[in-house]
């Protein structure tokens, strides 16, 4: 069987995204021909993905990966971290593995990009030069759309623990010292954000914290939304567990429509206005709305919506040449803004890399997400799609995934947890292993 034979079939297969059956089909090996460079900007789940993607493909190719932090620490998982069930070294890596691949790691913020030279500039004054630049640059906040919301705040009183670390301990901390009968905003973005699931799954988290240890506390959930991902699985969890819908219910989700859309904070008085009415808490949690991360804008790959327009078959900008854009940054609808998607994305965009650096066409991609929530121990929840690509745009796969079945039956729940964190361990491995 010739190298040629095993690589086309070797990249048809990369895209997939699934984690236990792709783990045995990628075996490294070597493709002669010169040197070529590639650079990753991003060391969250989309970068780190594509740099060590890229070097099992290609061990000739010349792989950097540009990370502002030496550690990474997920956002899915954090909200456990949050509620306790978790300590926050177990969401915490760091790029030894990637190196043990081959991994130019370089610890430096990437400050400018010079599409026509081919160039990416550090903030420590360097430049590192690529042909193809894969750019995994997260997300960062709209604190604008919010009167007196801004960086530092979040930082130090009013976290919003979107970008998981420092402030996920802080809103640990600050759950953890409030007063038995206290009251905890946490207040949802508009769409399009990252994580869908996330915001809700955080109120599980702590509404199982307080009935456990301060029962007397109420969580006031202010929605920039209507409605949200995977809302009757919450709801119906939310009745089970926390007296949703009862006069003794621990959460209140007041939607949009009826006036949760906040306009504005008070940090010194704990206050947040919404459209109809002022809230006073002892914990406030805002997550702002987003757009891509800032090196986007620098470099000139957002558009008017905030975000990066990309082809759904190399994830090639559309408005920069030898530029790939992945993960949350991506305009790349209907694949949602995740972690999974943002790995998925990777994998399709390192085949593509490697295929285009040879002057080959890149393979169709195809694509997995799965989101899981736990909405208390062993009631945990999901949702799965596949996607492809077709006729120049990504789709979903009809029949091809799932949602957790509404009626409760608790060894499903159960068993839908364990699934839930048995992937965080797959994925993060198949990320930084």
């Amino acid at each position: 069987m010739s190298n040629k034979y095993n690589r086309r079939n070797f990249l048809k297969t990369v895209s997939v995204g699934g984690l236990a059956a792709t783990a045995a089909l990628y075996t490294p090996f070597v493709i002669g021909g010169s040197s070529k460079k590639v650079v990753v900007i991003g060391g969250g789940m989309g970068g780190a993905t594509a740099a060590k993607y890229m070097r099992m493909m290609d061990k000739s190719i010349e792989v950097t990966l540009i990370s502002a932090d030496a550690d990474y620490y997920t956002g899915f998982a954090s909200n456990e971290v949050i509620s306790g069930e978790r300590d926050i070294t177990s969401i915490t890596f760091n790029y030894s593995g990637l190196r043990k691949h081959g991994v130019n790691v370089v610890i430096d913020t990437a400050v400018d990009i010079d599409a026509d030279k081919k160039m990416v500039k550090l903030a420590s004054g360097k430049k590192i030069s690529y042909d193809r630049l894969i750019v995994s640059p997260g997300i960062d906040f709209r604190f604008d759309e919010i009167e007196g919301y801004d960086a530092k705040i979040a930082d130090e009183k009013i976290p919003h623990a979107w970008v998981a670390g420092v402030q996920t301990r802080l809103l640990h901390n600050q759950l953890r010292s409030m007063k038995n009968g206290g009251t905890v905003i946490v207040a949802p973005p508009r769409n399009p954000f990252r994580c869908p699931p996330g915001p809700y799954e955080r109120v599980s988290q702590m509404a199982h914290y307080l009935k456990h240890n301060k029962p007397k506390s109420k969580i006031i959930v202010l929605d920039a939304k209507d409605k949200f991902s995977k809302q009757g699985l919450f709801t119906a969890g939310w009745k089970k567990h926390y007296g949703y819908g009862t006069d003794n219910s621990m959460i209140d989700w007041i939607p949009a429509y009826k006036g949760g859309k906040i306009e504005g904070v008070d940090a010194d008085a704990m206050t947040v206005a919404a459209d109809l009415d002022d809230f006073k808490a002892d914990v406030i949690n805002i997550i702002p709305a987003q757009k891509a991360g800032v090196i986007a804008f620098t470099a000139g790959l957002t558009n008017d919506s905030g975000w990066c327009p990309v082809s759904g078959k190399t994830f090639e900008s559309t408005l920069r040449k030898n530029i790939h854009v992945i993960g949350d940054s991506s305009i790349a609808s209907p694949l949602p803004k995740s972690g999974y998607a943002a790995n998925s994305e990777a994998k399709a965009c390192a085949a593509a890399v490697v295929a285009l650096l040879d002057g080959n066409q890149a393979p169709d991609p195809t694509f997995v997400n799965t989101c899981y929530s736990v909405i208390a121990p062993d009631n945990g929840i999901s949702v799965a799609m596949v996607y492809a690509y077709k006729d120049g745009k990504i789709i979903k796969v009809k029949g091809a995934g799932g949602l957790t079945p509404s009626e409760f039956n608790a060894k499903l729940r159960a068993r839908e947890m364990k699934y839930g964190h048995t992937w965080f361990n797959n994925i993060t491995q198949d990320a930084f292993g």
